[in-house]
């Protein structure tokens, strides 16, 4: 049974306080306890005269040798204290937020400290009121006991091939009095014995928008930046963005509890000569106001991950406003949703009774509307969102059915992807040919089809039959029928002139497979062009390129940062694709999340041989590009298992 159990333990397992086991349908995961969340917290509730209710938050970065071991104290504990909420285990380290009676949450302190792997960890054990409201607490994890072994403690980034940064390389730590003493001088940060000049002082936020909402830090003098986001992962792409706020300045981080700092303030120092001086609140937002119960610097309420919902300061001004009518308001105890993305939104008690489909700030950016996705009703059940915002479990695949329970009836945002055509084809063509992939990808992902710029002319063999369809007749250059449609390329040779002609043109030497080494002409034709395109059909998450447009794709990809903000994509998928013999295209390896589609064995593909699409794999950074070699020629296959594949890869970025 011990060793059973320990062989599910690496999938994850969600716990409660009983042993008796029940498998739950369609999950993975275990149920252990035949108890209701309403008995439990009754129990609970019976205890509240003899002992105080509170809640325990930490986390620890460091190297876990036995995972199965920690698994099991973890479960033993946890399970004998009677404690409800989450705990995540990863080979780098823990992150838990329990609650529980005080005396049992100072015991399980106990415990986890004569562990040395726990030596130096800040436990933030905080008293609090019972979770009273039932649907606050199944959403905030505090009904059971959930156990899971992830990857990562959290997700930092949306591209799932990309590496994290190294913790180790994080900011340096200020306590919460030398993270006020800064904002208090405006800025004065010591470096070396010399003061700082408060213009180079930034303080950034890495919490989402729905937290920021409700509560921040502002001082004088001192600018302080909101990325906005909507989950955590889309931290990195804002830090992108935004790079040269930061650089050259004193960055000051903050968040809840310090483990989003850890990771963002890592990966900015990650980018090198004017991005070394990065600090971070120790403890988080927690400390500052344990140390300073008026607020200090910060204004508003603390979002926090627990039933609790939010904790303020003294001070009881109200930074919030209620999304439809903008009256002061900051309670999440409602748990409205955005119709579209399912992001919290505020939404005061008096707009609450006369609408239940609401969109937040960021869908509104896109000018998403209320009639594009039915609303969720109040009482549809929904699983534990709160800590898949923060993407907390990222072991977990996630399928379409998994997607639509998360989103209730509301299906998720497909991902749009532009196709790029090969050579000597357009877009109509390629749409007609990719049709099964498109149909077998149509609850993922939308493809989306455009021309390329430059148009090339008509050309038969020779030995063409004089009755072809679309063939003059021998001896004639007459114009094409209606019904030969336009061909286009995104490269073109060097000694092309660049005039589109209607006229047939007799080929003046029999093909040759290897003709695209020589198309290296028009990139910046075709970039021009395909900045109007993502400018007036845009947005789009991915670019797939076949044959020429998966070798124009790896150039659009080889250009780094070089293009945000007009030609932005999360992803490559590249089938049957080539490198081009371009100066610029070999200096440095591609950072870009990447699918590689060709035939695996030589020959099979007569238009471009497996050693070159090996090779333009090959040109992406460790870690960063994908591989499925198939038995077929010069196509995209939508058989089985390599459909499952793409769509594997895919799922990632939903």
């Amino acid at each position: 049974m011990h060793k059973e159990k320990n062989q599910t333990n690496r999938r994850g397992l969600l716990l409660s306080h009983n042993s008796c086991h029940k498998a739950t349908p369609n999950t993975g995961f275990y149920l252990l306890g035949l108890q209701s969340p309403n008995q439990k917290i009754q129990e609970l509730k019976k205890k509240m005269s003899k002992d105080e209710y509170g809640v325990l938050l930490y986390y620890k970065y460091a190297s876990i040798p036995d995972l199965n071991s920690l698994f099991s104290f973890y479960e033993s504990n946890c399970n004998s204290l009677g404690l409800l909420g989450r705990v995540r285990l990863s080979p780098n380290g823990v992150n838990v937020t329990v609650g529980g009676l005080l005396s049992a949450l100072k015991k399980h302190i106990e415990a986890v400290r004569s562990n040395s792997l726990f030596q130096g960890t800040d436990f933030k054990l905080a008293s609090s009121r019972h979770p009273l409201n039932d649907k606050v607490a199944l959403e905030c994890g505090f009904t059971s006991l959930s156990i899971r072994v992830v990857k990562e403690l959290v997700t930092f980034s949306s591209h799932p091939l990309l590496k994290a940064p190294e913790v180790s390389n994080a900011g340096r730590y200020l306590s919460a009095s030398e993270f006020h003493s800064v904002l208090q001088s405006a800025g004065q940060l010591m470096k070396n014995g010399s003061p700082i000049d408060d213009k180079q002082v930034v303080l950034l936020d890495a919490r989402n928008l729905y937290e920021t909402r409700i509560g921040k830090f502002h001082a004088p003098s001192v600018e302080t930046l909101d990325p906005g986001i909507r989950q955590y992962s889309d931290l990195p792409s804002w830090i992108d963005d935004n790079s040269e706020q930061l650089r050259g300045k004193h960055v000051l981080m903050y968040c809840t509890g310090g483990i989003r700092c850890e990771m963002a303030s890592a990966y900015i120092r990650s980018k090198g000569a004017g991005f070394e001086n990065v600090f971070q609140l120790f403890g988080g937002i927690q400390r500052y106001m344990e140390r300073f119960p008026a607020g200090g610097f910060f204004r508003g309420k603390n979002f926090v991950f627990d039933h609790r919902i939010s904790v303020g300061s003294s001070d009881t001004n109200i930074m919030g406003a209620c999304l439809i009518c903008g009256s002061s308001y900051d309670d999440y105890s409602s748990r409205c949703r955005c119709t579209h993305c399912r992001m919290l939104v505020l939404i005061c008690d008096s707009c609450r009774i006369k609408s239940n489909a609401y969109i937040c700030e960021l869908c509104q950016k896109h000018h998403m509307d209320i009639g594009t996705i039915p609303s969720v009703e109040d009482n549809e059940p929904e699983a534990v969102l709160d800590q898949n915002d923060l993407k907390i479990d990222s072991s977990d695949s996630i399928i379409p059915s998994q997607l639509l329970s998360r989103y209730g009836n509301v299906p998720p945002r497909k991902l749009r992807i532009l196709c790029l055509h090969g050579f000597r084809q357009n877009a109509s063509s390629f749409k007609g040919r990719s049709a099964s992939l498109a149909k077998k990808l149509k609850s993922i992902a939308e493809l989306v089809f455009v021309d390329a710029p430059h148009e090339l002319p008509f050309i038969y063999q020779s030995c063409m039959e004089p009755n072809s369809s679309c063939a003059p007749s021998s001896g004639q250059h007459a114009p094409p029928p209606e019904n030969c449609k336009r061909k286009y390329a995104w490269l073109v040779a060097p000694d092309v002139d660049g005039k589109n002609e209607a006229d047939w043109k007799l080929a003046d030497q029999p093909f040759d497979p290897l003709q695209y080494r020589g198309q290296t002409d028009g990139f910046d034709v075709s970039l021009a062009h395909l900045k109007k395109v993502f400018s007036e059909q845009g947005p789009f998450d991915g670019i797939l390129g076949f044959s020429q447009g998966a070798a124009m794709a790896a150039l659009l990809s080889a250009q780094g940062d070089n293009l945000k903000g007009e030609i932005d994509f999360r992803f490559a998928i590249l089938c049957s694709g080539f490198a081009l013999p371009l100066p610029d295209f070999g200096r440095l390896p591609i950072n870009c999340p990447s699918l590689h589609i060709f035939g695996s064995h030589p020959g099979q593909d007569r238009q471009i041989t497996s050693q070159n699409s090996r090779y333009l794999a090959s040109r992406f950074e460790d870690g960063c590009s994908v591989i499925i070699e198939h038995e077929f020629g010069h196509i995209i296959p939508t058989r089985s298992p390599y459909i499952d594949n793409i769509k594997d890869f895919l799922r990632g970025f939903l």
